[in-house]
Order: C-alpha cells, then sequence, then structure tokens
C-alpha cells in the first residue's frame, strides 16, 4: 500500500468513493443474510466506574474500619461545656447602658 502523503487529491477522493461503495456493499450484504450491520462489527463495551463490587465492599469496610478506629481514640464522653446564662438584672444593666449610648448619639446630631 502506498504512502497516504505521496498520493494525490484525485487519487484520495477515489480511494473514499471506493470504500464507501465497499461500506454500502456490506451492510447490503448483512441485510440478506439475516445478520445486522452492527452484528458484523462488534461494538467495543466499555467498562463503566472501573470497580467490581467486591472491590467496592472492601474498600467501604476499609473506610469503617479507620473510622471506628477513630472513634475509639477519642474519649468515650467529655462532659459538655456548661451553658453560660445572664441574669435578668445583668440584662437590664447591658440594656440600659446601650440605650444610654444610643441617647447620646441621637441627642449630638
Amino acid at each position: 500500500m502506498s504512502n497516504l502523503l505521496s498520493l494525490s487529491s484525485a487519487q484520495l477522493k477515489r480511494a473514499a468513493s471506493i470504500k464507501d461503495q465497499i461500506d454500502e456493499l456490506n451492510h447490503e450484504l448483512a441485510g440478506l443474510l439475516g445478520s445486522s450491520a452492527s452484528a458484523a462489527k462488534p461494538a467495543k463495551a466499555s467498562k463503566k466506574g472501573g470497580m467490581s463490587a467486591a472491590g467496592r465492599a472492601r474498600v467501604a469496610a476499609a473506610q469503617r474500619a479507620r473510622w471506628a478506629k477513630i472513634k475509639a481514640a477519642k474519649p468515650a464522653g467529655k462532659p459538655a461545656k456548661k451553658k453560660f446564662t445572664m441574669s435578668a438584672a445583668a440584662k437590664a444593666k447591658i440594656s440600659a447602658a446601650a440605650k444610654a449610648r444610643w441617647a447620646k448619639v441621637h441627642a449630638a446630631k
């Protein structure tokens, strides 16, 4: 077979038309023989995911083991911090101070 780069444009056009004729004849032959055109050339099956179910199960089990190890290393129960609550008197004092500051700001205007 000659190198494609050394062929002229007319030769390339002729080769393309011959290839088209061959494809049409193959399709017609497949129809006569009762097989589909796609059956003559099986499509390449693509593998989705790339990991088997057993592999996924192993990965999941390993991750669960890692989390169990991390959780086991932590102390069982830390005492919860006591939530700070303010007395009603302290709230009233802060509110009165804020009102005084705002009254001062408004009086300056």
